[in-house]
């Protein structure tokens, strides 16, 4: 290339990020809840051959880790566990009601994009998947990993049960940056 097409390029891209910065600024969005701008998300789609992600609105939070979605299916985030809150012997456990009231502001009436690992449903017949935010003015491209989010937030624990296990390090790896940083329940719950 030469020189005038790489400035031409560098012009535009800073015309763009200025842009955004700008609008970003000038329309905030609506929600109290704040995401960070730059969130770890997984780029990729699921490496299961032939999956198409799936897209819904969340009509209901059920509560920590888990939602209803517009078709009355129930959905459990894959690899990750909250405190309880409806448990009917474990009752409300330390920072339940907060995760399930975080889960609510970050995702309910809002679009998500949903993807399955191996199993499809659990022994309560819920459909076991990941979940990405995809319409919310903080997401990446690939929108925010919801089930990752949780745990790096401090409201979820790590939780794998084989054979979903995809993003299994990924979430250890956000629980030890929650503990690092004594986020949510890390500095609320002594276990």
């Amino acid at each position: 290339m030469n020189r005038y097409v790489l400035r031409i390029l560098y012009f535009f891209f800073v015309f763009l990020f200025t842009t955004v910065a700008i609008l970003c600024w000038k329309f905030p969005s609506k929600s109290s809840l704040k995401v960070p701008f730059f969130f770890p998300s997984p780029t990729s789609s699921a490496s299961i051959p032939d999956q198409i992600p799936t897209f819904s609105k969340v009509v209901r939070v059920i509560d920590g880790d888990t939602i209803e979605i517009e078709d009355k299916k129930i959905v459990r985030y894959i690899g990750i566990d909250t405190p309880e809150t409806k448990h009917p012997n474990k009752g409300v456990e330390c920072f339940g009601k907060e995760a399930s009231n975080f889960n609510t502001e970050l995702v309910a009436g809002k679009t998500i994009r949903m993807e399955k690992d191996v199993s499809e449903t659990d022994v309560y017949k819920r459909l076991l998947r990941y979940v990405w935010l995809v319409d919310s003015a903080s997401a990446t491209i690939s929108g925010i990993f919801v089930n990752d989010y949780l745990v790096r937030q401090g409201y979820a624990y790590a939780s794998t049960y084989p054979p979903d296990v995809q993003y299994s390090k990924q979430f250890i790896e956000a629980q030890r940056e929650a503990q690092k940083n004594n986020r949510g329940l890390w500095n609320k719950c002594k276990k």
